[in-house]
């Protein structure tokens, strides 16, 4: 229901919003702002997307929880497509998104409703089956003819 609400009234605030703005300071000014808002916001996009990459990658590295990262690349690929829409409303709120304050009380809002049932990091180890051998080894050295290693019976 949230969704249909939104679909509707979205359109409906940008329609407004650009007749009053286009009212105000006319039509060329009112489309270059909302030219240059699209460029800036794709800059700014671009800036905090390598921001989120590499903390990401950090989190990987030193197998930290990820989801914080994650869901902070998701608000940040969310604000772009906020931005790249014609519009006010939609350029405030992605404007917005791309803020880190924000998107730490977004994140935060989400964390209190999302419930983690399990999380783990790293492989688990592989399941003994057709692929695993257990062996003993010598190691023979070319230039010295005795083995060594845990068996030497064998030479």
């Amino acid at each position: 229901m949230w969704l249909f609400l939104a679909f509707i009234a979205v359109p409906l605030i940008e329609i407004a919003l650009f007749i009053q703005v286009g009212g105000a300071i006319g039509l060329w000014p009112t489309l270059a702002i909302v030219v240059l808002t699209a460029v800036i916001g794709t800059w700014l996009l671009r800036m905090q997307g390598a921001v989120a990459m590499s903390n990401l990658r950090r989190s990987f590295s030193e197998l930290d929880d990820p989801s914080e990262p994650l869901a902070h690349g998701a608000m940040i690929l969310f604000a772009g497509a906020l931005l790249l829409t014609p519009g006010f409303f939609t350029d405030g709120l992605g404007f917005a998104l791309l803020m880190p304050p924000v998107r730490r009380v977004v994140f935060e809002q989400i964390r209190r409703r999302v419930h983690v049932q399990r999380f783990e990091m790293g492989g688990r180890p592989p399941p003994a089956g057709d692929d695993v051998v257990d062996a003993d080894y010598q190691e023979v050295d070319p230039e010295r003819s005795e083995p060594r290693g845990p068996d030497r019976r064998l030479h």
